[in-house]
């Protein structure tokens, strides 16, 4: 419990103003419900959340210490009151999380702290008391795997420090299959071909470059694609990713002269289309381990997929009918 005595400065403010102001880290729907239940009282007795405030007034409060804490990115979680996910699936290990297109995986420059997926997925561990971060010093629960804020799919979340370690490892190994959807503008020559070159990343520019031919400081870069299907001027293709690099399928497609539908980071916005982000979705992930997984050797030869991709069902709504 914490006490505020409320001095000259804070007086005439609503009781809510006041504990928005002095406990940024509590949400505002866990105050109300605080208020209402008596765990924040004021002189010993009942509030409103509308209350206002007098000098000399005792403020009690019977909330979690770490409500108390300064605002930190490791602590922002502690904002989120009603975690939002879309759970792919969950165990005792790991949780894969279906992140939706706009949604950033992580706080950008200590922007958004509150907002994004990895404080939801903390939020949620912690409200469930899967996690207590008060209690485990060393680990955070984590995620595995990261995509671009515009790009939905399948993001892993490790809710152990060894489920962390072993995911990791697989990842760095490639011992697993994830394949994308996406939708490009105009028909591939090819129904099934690759897509090989050489990529460099301009840090500033946030940006990267494809060439055909080895440059200074660029990575080879490989992705495999089948066309799934094609019409009215686009193809929903979906890609394997040989080589992880960064912006991999949208800079080699647009590089090919087909640039993903919406992009306008790597290609042009069409008009004809409504749609401002690009078309690309991990929607599929298959655990293929080839060396030992300890704890999560369960999961191997497991594969999850998301069912549901918007940009298919609105420009390929027949597809399903059609595969």
């Amino acid at each position: 419990m914490k006490e505020f005595t409320i001095g000259n400065n804070d007086a005439n403010q609503r009781l809510d103003r006041f504990l928005a102001k002095s406990v940024p880290l509590l949400p505002a729907s866990l105050a109300q419900k605080y208020i209402r239940i008596k765990r924040i009282k004021l002189n010993g007795g009942r509030a409103e959340r509308d209350t206002r405030l007098q000098a000399g007034d005792v403020l009690q409060l019977y909330i979690n210490d770490e409500f108390f804490e300064a605002p930190r990115e490791d602590n922002a979680f502690l904002t989120v009151a009603a975690p939002k996910l879309n759970i792919v699936y969950e165990d005792e290990n790991i949780l894969l999380v279906d992140k939706r297109p706009g949604l950033a995986v992580h706080p950008h420059d200590g922007a958004e702290y509150g907002r994004t997926l990895i404080d939801h997925i903390q939020a949620y561990l912690y409200q469930k008391r899967q996690w207590r971060p008060r209690e485990e010093h060393s680990f955070t629960p984590a995620l595995c795997n990261r995509i671009d804020r515009n790009t939905g799919g399948i993001v892993i979340a490790a809710k152990t420090a060894e489920a962390l370690r072993v995911m990791n490892q697989k990842i760095k190994d490639r011992e697993m299959d994830k394949r994308y959807l996406a939708i490009v503008e105009g028909t591939l020559k090819q129904k099934n071909g690759s897509l090989k070159g050489y990529l460099f990343k301009d840090a500033k520019k946030n940006r990267v470059f494809v060439t055909d031919s080895p440059q200074t400081g660029a990575k080879s870069c490989h992705t495999d694609y089948r066309v799934l299907a094609s019409c009215d001027g686009l193809s929903l293709v979906e890609c394997k990713l040989i080589t992880g690099r960064t912006h991999q399928i949208r800079a080699q497609f647009a590089h090919a002269g087909h640039p993903l539908l919406g992009d306008g980071k790597y290609g042009k916005l069409n008009k004809k289309y409504d749609r401002n982000y690009q078309a690309l979705y991990s929607y599929k992930l298959s655990f293929q381990f080839t060396t030992d997984a300890g704890s999560l050797a369960y999961l191997n030869g497991k594969s999850f997929q998301v069912e549901n991709v918007d940009f298919v069902r609105e420009y390929f709504p027949n597809y399903k009918e059609r595969e």
